[in-house]
């Protein structure tokens, strides 16, 4: 006997108050906008500026007790990751240290380096310390321009694809549905104040896929279910759509969520930013693609030209020689 999470045939009706979810997905939108201006991000080391220090030590490293060290010395977000490289000697054992930039200043100060040089020896006797770089804020600006470039340049290369698959009301939709999940994202780390930095980035990049790869094959099913139901109205069909590959997209939405948690539980400190926001753009990218992808394109209604040949149903170029 199966496990099933969801039978195979379900009948539910996802549009009945379709424009009341687009409401609330327009307000909590506002909501991450106002959040954003007013209250802003909590930029990790990465966009703010501050200092790396790369160790060296024969002892095996715990993390944790090198954050407890530190800790006494307040010096705000302090990230510490052991470093592993196939090339390490068997006795050889890396960790960088991130320490944000203090009161302004472009980088650490030096007697501030050696504190915490001082309470890492205190800990590990056999600690080396092998070099010491800065982060200024010139170059944390950059980062930061950078990293919205490539946000925005997922986005776009998306709306493009979507634009030349299917008619341009899919492509609205999916753009929509993207922006909801990006801002809801960046929303979400700006309100609970959770740090930002460049694994942030990544965890958007992959939303942005992980969503739209949901959003196509839903309307790669309302795309056949046009052609194959040609006298069903256009909110049937979106529903029919949906609860034909209901059971799919909640089975690799938990298996997923499964893989995240034992990440967020077990992973620790230093990957726990990335695999929340991973977890949260599971979420909303599930619910965007049901009620804002496929709910804006219930509101925008689809030509339903059937004069065409099939293998061209539903593309833009369907008109193109007609």
């Amino acid at each position: 006997m199966r496990f099933k999470i969801i039978k195979d045939q379900t009948s539910f009706d996802f549009f009945s108050r379709a424009k009341i979810w687009l409401g609330i997905s327009a307000t909590l939108v506002i909501i991450a906008f106002a959040s954003f201006l007013f209250q802003g991000l909590n930029y990790g080391i990465d966009f703010q500026g501050g200092t790396s220090i790369r160790t060296q030590s024969t002892t095996e490293i715990d993390v944790g007790s090198y954050r407890d060290a530190i800790a006494p010395l307040e010096l705000g977000d302090v990230s510490i990751t052991e470093v592993f490289d196939p090339g390490f000697a068997a006795d050889q054992h890396v960790a960088m240290i991130r320490i944000q930039s203090q009161d302004g200043q472009e980088s650490v100060s030096n007697d501030t380096i050696g504190q915490v040089q001082s309470a890492l020896e205190a800990v590990d006797p056999t600690i080396s310390f092998t070099a010491v770089e800065s982060v200024g804020p010139k170059v944390s600006g950059e980062l930061i321009k950078t990293a919205a470039i490539a946000v925005a340049l997922a986005v776009c290369a998306i709306l493009f694809y979507i634009w030349l698959r299917f008619e341009w009301q899919f492509a609205v939709g999916a753009v929509l549905a993207l922006v909801h999940d990006v801002v809801l994202t960046i929303g979400i780390f700006s309100e609970l104040q959770i740090k930002f930095d460049l694994a942030i980035i990544a965890a958007l990049l992959t939303i942005v896929g992980y969503s739209i790869n949901d959003t196509v094959i839903v309307f790669d099913r309302v795309r056949e279910n046009l052609r194959k139901y040609k006298k069903k109205s256009l909110k049937d069909l979106l529903n029919l759509s949906i609860n034909e590959t209901l059971s799919r997209t909640l089975m690799t939405s938990v298996t997923t969520m499964l893989a995240l948690l034992a990440l967020f539980i077990l992973g620790g400190d230093v990957i726990r930013g990335f695999v929340f926001a991973m977890m949260w753009g599971v979420f909303i990218g599930t619910y965007s693609s049901i009620f804002v992808a496929s709910a804006t394109l219930l509101v925008l209604g689809v030509k339903r030209d059937w004069s065409k040949p099939d293998n061209t149903a539903g593309n833009q170029y369907a008109n193109v020689g007609g």
